[in-house]
């Protein structure tokens, strides 16, 4: 496959990544917030309207807006060029090219909301009875997902 199709298909992964986010989170805001929620396959995964001015977690939401400005927007913003910097000045696999993409493209959908916001929009919770993980959105998946494909890849090499 020669290079230009595969930065094209690398292009449609970035802005199908996004793209699911941003409308997810549309999808959020419009039918979720200011309801109860809604829970479905037993209460296993839960649909629930958050705002979260932090990170992972809510790491850093009771920061002072201009310390969580500093850290979740503009560090943020440079980590994802450094990202695509390294991603340009070295030879990546295909998987790991893909998973760096997956990872910008998370990265880059809840900068968006940051930057428009000051939060992130998180609504998906997942688990059984009391085990549950945090409240997370897809551009979290994607973070994840792109993480778990340079893994792999890694550990395939």
């Amino acid at each position: 496959m020669n290079t230009f199709r595969r930065a094209l298909l690398l292009c449609l992964l970035l802005a199908a990544s996004a793209g699911c986010d941003r409308v997810t989170k549309h999808l959020a805001v419009t039918s979720l917030a200011g309801s109860d929620g809604y829970s479905y396959l037993g209460d296993t995964v839960r649909l629930d309207y958050h705002e979260n001015k932090g990170g992972f977690l809510s790491a850093g939401a009771t920061w002072q807006p201009g310390t969580r400005a500093l850290v979740f927007q503009l560090a943020n913003g440079l980590f994802l060029m450094g990202v695509l910097v390294m991603a340009h000045r070295f030879e990546w696999s295909r998987m790991a090219k893909a998973g760096l993409v997956m990872f910008v493209a998370g990265g880059l959908s809840n900068l968006i909301d940051r930057v428009a916001l000051g939060g992130v929009i998180d609504f998906l919770n997942v688990g059984i009875g009391p085990v549950r993980t945090g409240i997370f959105n897809v551009a979290d998946v994607a973070i994840m997902a792109g993480i778990a494909l340079l893994v792999v890849d890694r550990w395939r090499r």
